[in-house]
């Protein structure tokens, strides 16, 4: 960490930063989380643990004149074995919305997982500065996003200038829920994962739990919706239910309406939208769970296959084409007594058509065209006039008015 004698240490405070629902002392500073901690108490889960503390959507916002900020954090990179090193997290600044730097923060914990055991070691390693200068010297609100997919304790920030939250902009906060292609899975930066780029063309704030794996209708997850104050909701579930193998369809069809009574206790008459998953090939009409391909992974790649029995999907195991008929089938029998209630078939996302021009390099997983394409589709069916999410005054949504956030 480097110190400047010059820069005065301002204080890390829950008003400085958005898109985290708790922030966690520790013995380094604080670590923002998107899970409460009731929550994370009733989760025996190592995957959902990792997920909800890397910080996608987490961002710290401040008005100031400083030209030269720093910001002291601890990370935790993520390693597979028999995998080719993951890039460094990627540290964002928006300076009045328009993105003026990029960077990462060498060094930190280590946390190398094996795919074949399931196994996971921590190696602590030391802690590192992010500085963006050269900033004018005019009063303006900054943006620091933090990485989407590298779990980021906040340790210390300084400025050459005071800094002071941003008061509220008075934009509708939109609160999403999905898998890790949600949470930004191989996304370019944390302002161009789908849901960023959406909430920039919509012009929303985002709250962002998407949890890499952990989409699973888990019953603390719906609290923690009903509990976040929001203007507007998404839920965007199926391709972890498949892939984790976790439940037949006689458990999926109750477990979905409970999960959205649950929403319901908090949010009556919030504009409400499900959405399906997108086009995923392997898991279209074959049930999980997912498997690394050995394989590939003996070439140095991660890559994945679906384990599962197309024959099992006649004792309810669930594939993606069974998950959005039934999905489908909820909504519409909800929406007769919810007409704020919604359904969006996720292949009007990411389909077979964009599949033939961006396959997903893992199978699974997104890339960050796939990424934009689906967050400027978002954004055009759901925010714009006459859609189901949609904000006053915001007519459609061109790609171009995103390039500021990208």
């Amino acid at each position: 960490m480097s110190v400047h004698p010059e820069l005065t240490p301002a204080p890390l405070t829950e008003d400085l930063l958005r898109g985290a629902l708790d922030l966690e002392r520790t013995e380094h500073g604080v670590l923002p989380h998107r899970l409460p901690a009731r929550a994370r108490a009733q989760n025996t889960d190592g995957q959902l643990a990792m997920a909800e503390s890397q910080p996608s959507g987490v961002r710290l916002v401040m008005r100031t004149r400083a030209t030269v900020v720093e910001l002291d954090t601890l990370p935790t990179k993520r390693t597979y074995v028999g995998a080719p090193p993951r890039p460094d997290g990627v540290y964002e600044l928006l300076v009045d919305g328009r993105l003026a730097g990029r960077a990462g923060v060498p060094g930190g914990n280590t946390l190398t997982i094996d795919m074949n055991t399931g196994s996971a070691e921590v190696r602590p390693g030391p802690a590192g500065t992010l500085r963006f200068s050269g900033l004018s010297g005019d009063v303006k609100d900054i943006e620091i996003w933090l990485p989407h997919n590298e779990t980021t304790e906040l340790i210390a920030l300084r400025a050459d200038a005071p800094v002071e939250p941003v008061p509220e902009r008075g934009r509708a906060v939109w609160l999403h829920h999905g898998s890790s292609i949600s949470h930004g899975s191989d996304a370019a930066g944390p302002t161009t994962t789908w849901p960023a780029l959406a909430a920039a063309l919509g012009g929303v704030e985002l709250i962002n739990l998407g949890y890499a794996g952990s989409a699973l209708l888990d019953p603390f997850t719906a609290r923690a919706l009903r509990d976040t104050p929001a203007d507007r909701i998404s839920v965007k579930t199926g391709i972890n239910l498949v892939n984790a193998d976790v439940m037949r369809l006689r458990a999926f069809t109750p477990a979905v309406h409970g999960f959205l009574d649950t929403i319901r206790e908090g949010h009556p008459a919030t504009p409400l939208l499900v959405v399906s998953p997108i086009l995923c090939p392997i898991h279209e009409d074959t049930p999980g769970p997912s498997a690394p391909d050995r394989s590939a992974l003996r070439e140095g790649k991660l890559n994945f296959r679906a384990a599962g029995d197309p024959a099992e999907t006649a004792a309810g195991k669930l594939t993606l084409s069974t998950i959005r008929d039934e999905l489908a089938r909820i909504v519409e029998q909800r929406a007769a007594e919810d007409p704020h209630l919604h359904y969006l078939d996720g292949r009007e996302l990411y389909g077979e058509t964009d599949f033939a021009e961006l396959p997903l390099p893992d199978a699974l997983h997104p890339d960050a065209a796939t990424h934009r394409r689906i967050g400027e589709r978002f954004a055009k069916l759901a925010f714009h006039a006459g859609g189901p999410l949609a904000v006053a005054g915001r007519g459609p949504v061109e790609s171009g008015d995103a390039q500021e956030h990208s």
